[in-house]
């Protein structure tokens, strides 16, 4: 009740408790200084879309739960990451938030993707439904590569966003994968080739008459995420150095993470600490209002974000990314290339151009004669049974 009565005034006020620190403040992809921009940081983080616990709304799958508190953290950090590479594809990266000013049709097209009823795109009922194919029942909690997953197959059905979502597995990325994923659209361009139903995912149901360059984009937005193991039980130092730096790049969707209970969005770090954004508040579900527009107040953070130390970070991740462009993946390779020579900074994944010869099946675990006991142990021991690779150092 506190926070809904917070003037600006207050929240200039309370927003003092950011460090004064000469180091920089990074906020997905943007750099600031806590001495000239505080303001400006503050509106950044008010500005992405921020999913609590909720209460009270349509049962999901008509018997289930009306409430995800206790058991919908990671579901709510998989929906801010996913929010924010929404925003970058519809608002742009500069786009920003202000309490009051009415806001243009594409932020609530973003918004209302995410509100909690059944037919969203993105809402908690169509997460926790499409989880049970990934072997969660309803009302379990996830780990971060089974909420990508489910993610990645709910855009599908968003031919408005018109997503390419790519998760990249044992810890690399190929390259070669990404193109063709992202080139899909240009396959087609002989488009008497395709069947009808094709032609409407494809064009993602542009008018005939738009004329077929503007139908065939040559590049399908991308929305990269890489779930990792940075450890065993707590993350191993050698990367903290490159997690920081993933943070600084301009496609950076953010973080998600946290062990079961605590998820966390992490969207940036000052120093050792790391700025994130905290689902674990219950608020009572919103219904659209008359205009088709939900009130939209307790969908934005408006107190200072909290901060943790990045030794306190759980292990078990995924880090996003977005590339609108074909342009900004190709920065993005380069930028992943250089960081591979930033001494004392371990890299996190691999990025190589086409798939390893000793890839199989992706589905299969690679475990090698060579693993250590100690990532057999930790495979078999994993809480969340998810499909990660041990890095070894």
């Amino acid at each position: 009740l506190f926070l809904a009565t917070l003037t600006y005034d207050t929240l200039r006020f309370e927003y003092e408790d950011f460090p004064e620190t000469k180091e920089p403040v990074w906020i997905l992809g943007r750099k600031y200084s806590v001495f000239t921009e505080k303001e400006e940081i503050l509106l950044d983080v008010t500005s992405r879309l921020w999913f609590t616990y909720r209460k009270n709304f349509p049962a999901i799958g008509g018997t289930g739960p009306t409430s995800d508190t206790g058991w919908g953290c990671m579901l709510r950090c998989g929906q801010m990451i996913f929010a924010q590479a929404l925003v970058c594809r519809h608002l742009g990266r500069d786009w920003r938030w202000v309490k009051g000013k009415r806001q243009m049709d594409n932020y609530f097209n973003v918004l209302n993707a995410f509100i909690d009823k059944k037919d969203s795109y993105y809402s908690i009922h169509q997460i926790a439904q499409m989880g049970v194919g990934e072997g969660k029942s309803i009302g379990q909690w996830y780990g971060p590569n089974t909420v990508a997953q489910v993610l990645k197959k709910l855009a599908t059905f968003d031919t408005w966003s018109s997503l390419a979502v790519h998760i990249a597995m044992d810890n690399t990325v190929v390259m070669e994968e990404i193109r063709r994923l992202c080139q899909s659209n240009v396959l087609c361009a002989g488009a008497a080739a395709c069947s009808a139903l094709e032609s409407d995912v494809l064009y993602n149901g542009c008018p005939e008459d738009g004329g077929l360059r503007e139908r065939l984009s040559l590049w399908k937005p991308l929305v990269l995420l890489i779930p990792l193991r940075l450890g065993l039980t707590e993350i191993n130092e050698a990367y903290i150095e490159t997690l920081k730096h993933c943070f600084m790049m301009p496609q950076s969707l953010g973080v998600i993470g946290g062990k079961p209970n605590s998820a966390h969005y992490f969207i940036g770090y000052v120093g050792e600490e790391l700025i994130y954004l905290d689902p674990h508040t219950t608020q009572p579900a919103v219904e659209p209002g008359d205009s088709g527009c939900p009130p939209d107040d307790s969908f934005h953070c408006q107190h200072p974000p909290c901060r943790m130390s990045i030794a306190e970070l759980d292990p078990s991740i995924a880090v996003g990314f977005f590339c609108n462009t074909e342009a900004d993946f190709n920065d993005w390779c380069q930028q992943i290339k250089k960081l591979s020579l930033v001494r004392g900074a371990l890299p996190m994944f691999e990025l190589v151009e086409r798939q390893p010869s000793h890839f199989s099946n992706p589905d299969v675990l690679n475990l090698t004669p060579d693993s250590s006991d100690a990532d057999r142990l930790e495979r078999f021991f994993d809480s969340e049974d998810e499909d990660f690779e041990i890095l070894s150092l």
